[in-house]
């Protein structure tokens, strides 16, 4: 994959504060992601769904004044990036944005500000500061959190994941894709699954909680 330069790309996320309230207690909604399907191919034989590991290629802008704030083309030595939908390893803008998107299909995101970098900025990001990205979806895989994957993880078939199996299956899907094997990012990948998926905070995620937190992504 090569090393990511996250300083100012969707990966940096900011800590998320919750909506404004209004004086009779409602929230006020959050704006939506602006999506523009740029380009789909003819034949779509997988869509992305929450819990794919998702390969891409993105460029992203500053609205207000078009300036390019981070590319895979030139900040990440080349290399498109992995990441995976759903578990808020990315903006939130990005979680909502590339749902249902085809391996070929490339799109626009117009995003605002509560769903990047809000108040806080990052980078050269500013705060308050509308995102543009062009996204290219290279490649999709079956991420830890998918139904599938389940049995294939649970290497000593007791119906529950251990960290240590959570991150050997993610060691495994690296390799067989021919992408570098990143143990922090593994660790930090597999850390995060915990914190989300162990309910009961027993060290273990049984089928029952994967399965359940899986369809409520």
């Amino acid at each position: 994959m090569g090393r990511r330069d996250v300083d100012s790309g969707p990966l940096a996320r900011p800590i998320r504060r919750g909506g404004k309230a209004l004086g009779t207690g409602a929230l006020i909604p959050e704006p939506e992601v602006n999506i523009e399907v740029v380009h789909k191919p003819f034949i779509c034989k997988r869509k992305s769904k929450l819990g794919d590991v998702m390969l891409v290629h993105y460029e992203g802008f500053l609205e207000k004044d078009g300036s390019l704030f981070h590319s895979t083309h030139t900040h990440n030595n080349g290399q498109p990036i992995w990441f995976t939908l759903g578990i808020k390893e990315v903006i939130l803008g990005w979680d909502k944005g590339l749902k249902e998107m085809c391996v070929g299909e490339k799109r626009k995101l117009t995003i605002p500000p509560s769903l990047g970098y809000g108040k806080e900025g990052k980078g050269k990001i500013p705060p308050e500061s509308t995102l543009i990205f062009s996204v290219d979806l290279l490649e999709i895989r079956n991420g830890p959190r998918s139904h599938e994957s389940f049995q294939e993880m649970d290497l000593n078939d007791d119906w529950k994941l251990s960290i240590e199996e959570v991150k050997a299956y993610l060691k495994k899907e690296f390799e067989r894709h021919g992408a570098k094997v990143n143990e922090s990012h593994h660790d930090d990948l597999a850390a995060d699954i915990f914190d989300k998926e162990d309910e009961d905070k027993d060290g273990y995620i049984s089928a029952r909680e994967f399965v359940y937190k899986h369809d409520e992504l």
